[in-house]
């Protein structure tokens, strides 16, 4: 049976989180590969609201393995007011239900002070937009050799090392920022009394995705964020710290790219990004406003308003190229019932020139005009629909569009945040 891979593939919060629960109850195993507690993923479940932060979706559901990978970076206080938080909730998470990588690395409390001076002291047009959790200062420790790791709370002598290495470094950036220098004896204290929270989960998890693949156990891989958000791929600088695309989860779980299987993005109807950086759909007013108020569009980490535009089909083709996906879930038809008229990008122009994807270069970027479509709305609604035939023929002629338009099938079409208001079209976990 063929493993799923689960990636974003406009600028995150296309609802990740309901598809990844809604294929959790056909999966084994449940990883996240990539990115850290900035991501957000809210889950309705039975009536009960769960907001997920660093734990895998697959936490919720009972009999799963929830695997935090490698390539993701770990703040573990948070980690541990989130696990207590869910338990509250009565979800019972112990070491037979959650692994983290040995490998992992933590975020530790100077990335999100770090993260939060230089976003203050960015000037206009410079920010970018971070949430300010320390994930990318943390992720460029990783590549500076100088991060601590899950592995090294398990041994103090080679703690204090790698802390001491660390300081090195963020104590003259701290200089720099007119922050006070690190200190060194409460930032090991903290760690210490840390550690007995976070080391009983953690293993080496490459070792046991090994192990479930070989016993034909399903897993599933969780990305956060989406695809124009990585930071090779998405509309750079304003992008986040880490590789978003499908081919990371086999790096940032440790897995050969042989075992990933089925890759799915996650589509919304429309589009929608957070923060800063180009966005050639967006509309400033009235009909953003009420995609927004419709759609419930405020960011589940920050509580930011989203902004909002018009599906861009264009972007949408080029992530499910740069991901090699196979198929899509279209999230959030709903959010459309009533619009008279609808609007699909099909490329853009810049300078007097036709382009069918978003040139690379930041000022080219911010110049692209898009080309639009129209499409005939529909006043019934979509919501809850479990059936093409439960859909007004208009919608399907909507969705049958965007399919053309960016050269990929819907697997999955979701209807409203119920777990089961999803039209199935093709399973993912099914023989290939």
């Amino acid at each position: 049976m063929a493993n799923v891979v689960v990636v974003g593939a406009q600028w995150g919060d296309e609802g990740k989180g309901k598809i990844v629960d809604w294929l959790s109850a056909r999966a084994d195993v449940v990883v996240r590969f990539q990115g850290g507690h900035n991501a957000g993923h809210t889950l309705v479940v039975e009536g009960e609201v769960y907001k997920l932060h660093a734990l895998p979706s697959g936490v919720v559901r009972g009999g799963k393995l929830s695997v935090i990978g490698n390539g993701v970076v770990l703040d573990p206080w948070h980690l541990a007011e989130e696990v207590e938080g869910l338990r509250g909730q009565g979800v019972e998470i112990t070491p037979e239900t959650l692994m983290i990588a040995e490998n992992a690395v933590l975020i530790l409390p100077l990335h999100g002070e770090l993260d939060r001076a230089r976003e203050a002291q960015a000037g206009r047009g410079t920010k970018i937009g971070t949430t300010g959790r320390g994930i990318g200062p943390a992720y460029e420790d990783k590549v500076g050799r100088r991060a601590v790791r899950v592995a090294d709370l398990a041994d103090p002598a080679t703690l204090e090392a790698r802390v001491d290495r660390a300081l090195v470094h963020h104590d003259a950036l701290r200089r720099g920022l007119g922050l006070e220098a690190v200190d060194r004896a409460a930032l090991l204290a903290a760690l210490r009394d840390i550690a007995p929270k976070i080391l009983p989960f953690a293993g080496p998890a490459w070792h046991a995705l090994d192990e479930a693949r070989g016993a034909g156990r399903r897993v599933l891989f969780e990305g956060a964020q989406g695809a124009l958000l990585d930071v090779d791929w998405g509309t750079y600088p304003f992008v986040t710290s880490s590789n978003v695309v499908a081919g990371q989860a086999a790096a940032g779980s440790g897995v050969g790219p042989g075992a990933l299987g089925f890759v799915l993005g996650i589509v919304k109807a429309y589009t929608t990004r957070v923060g800063e950086g180009p966005f050639p759909t967006e509309l400033p007013g009235e009909t953003g406003e009420r995609l927004g108020t419709r759609g419930c569009e405020f960011g589940t980490t920050t509580g930011r308003k989203r902004r909002c535009g018009w599906f861009d089909a264009a972007l949408v083709r080029q992530t499910c190229t740069l991901s090699g996906v196979h198929g899509i879930a279209l999230t959030k038809l709903d959010v459309l019932d009533g619009f008279e008229r609808l609007r699909i990008c099909t490329g853009y122009e810049l300078d007097g020139r036709r382009l069918d994807h978003l040139p690379t270069a930041a000022d080219a970027q911010a110049r692209c005009a898009p080309l639009y479509e129209e499409m005939d709305g529909w006043s019934e609604s979509t919501e809850g629909a479990r059936s093409w035939a439960d859909l007004p023929a208009a919608a399907v002629k909507y969705v049958r569009r965007i399919e053309e338009l960016i050269g990929t099938p819907v697997a999955l079409l979701s209807t409203s945040p119920e777990r089961e208001d999803t039209i199935l079209v093709r399973d993912p976990f099914a023989d290939r």
